[in-house]
């Protein structure tokens, strides 16, 4: 029962993580029907970015108070994700918007090898896992439990903390807000909602800010969680967040944090029991992420998509 509890805790700080980089996937796909492939490394950019920050922006007297080196490193990992993500959707992906969906994918795709080998050939020591300092209290809980010992660091109950209080305020904020209701109007029909005044290359602008913000902060929890970054993350954790977002339901928020979780918990659990351990824990994503999408191809939160007559 300790060795479950365990593995329990492991998936949700995991599925943390992936839920935040899936926001991202869900939110621009839900919006302009993009698989933003790159989003991924974006996310791998945030953690650099975020490091960067720590070892030549900050002065030595700050680094030892958390409180303030981190917020500044998360800071400055989103800063860089969104000023980039901005200059992909403007550059990359508008020119594209009108093409056919095949156009924008392969795109994307290019992007995101771009990125993995630029920060590769030009951050400082990039062709090896970086370390990274481990800003936030280093601090350890443990419970003996059913004769076994359970544990639980900081750093990772500020990744669950912070991946559920960030989809609960995007929910807040794209159901509650001015900018959330042109968001929902550009995605059932971006004509309509042009005609009603939205702008929509302001609306898939802020899209592509919020999920990139969000992937930069999930660089900085990563990078304090693992202690240290490497620019082979994105493509994993990519592809992690993209299959939470499908299991999910993609365009659905409470999906994507949902399935995330879910992704977690496979991968945790099925390394512990599952036939082949670890070395078979990928395989057991896809056949579980399969067999839903066999039952309900809308994933578990999706809505079937509509054709018009």
């Amino acid at each position: 029962m300790a060795t479950l509890l365990q593995q329990l805790i492991n998936g949700l700080v995991l599925g943390g993580l992936i839920a935040l980089i899936a926001l991202g996937y869900t939110m621009v796909y839900g919006i302009i029907q993009l698989i933003n492939f790159a989003h991924g490394e974006v996310f791998m950019v945030g953690g650099f970015a975020s490091l960067a920050t720590y070892s030549y922006i900050l002065p030595e007297s700050w680094k030892s108070d958390w409180w303030v080196a981190l917020p500044l490193m998360a800071l400055g990992g989103a800063i860089v994700a969104v000023v980039l993500s901005v200059i992909i959707e403007r550059f990359a992906y508008r020119p594209l918007r009108n093409a056919p969906r095949l156009a924008p994918l392969i795109t994307a795709l290019g992007v995101s090898v771009v990125l993995k080998e630029a920060v590769r050939l030009w951050y400082p020591g990039a062709t090896a896992p970086v370390p990274f300092p481990r800003v936030f209290v280093d601090e350890q809980y443990t419970w003996n439990v059913f004769g076994g010992t359970v544990t639980i660091g900081s750093t990772a109950i500020l990744m669950i903390a912070v991946s559920v209080i960030g989809a609960v305020i995007l929910q807040t904020y794209i159901t509650k807000s001015r900018m959330g209701r042109a968001m929902r109007a550009t995605a059932q029909d971006p004509d309509t909602a042009r005609l009603m005044g939205v702008n929509p290359n302001r609306t898939i602008v802020l899209t592509f800010v919020i999920g990139a913000a969000l992937a930069g902060i999930a660089g900085v929890l990563y990078g304090i969680q693992i202690t240290n970054v490497d620019t082979e993350v994105g493509f994993l954790y990519g592809i992690f967040a993209f299959t939470a977002a499908v299991l999910g339901g993609v365009g659905s928020i409470k999906g994507a944090v949902i399935g995330g979780f879910a992704i977690g918990l496979i991968k945790s659990l099925s390394g512990q029991y599952m036939p082949g351990g670890t070395q078979y824990d990928l395989v057991w994503i896809f056949v579980i992420l399969i067999v839903v999408l066999v039952f309900r191809p809308q994933g578990l939160f999706g809505e079937p998509e509509r054709v018009r007559a």
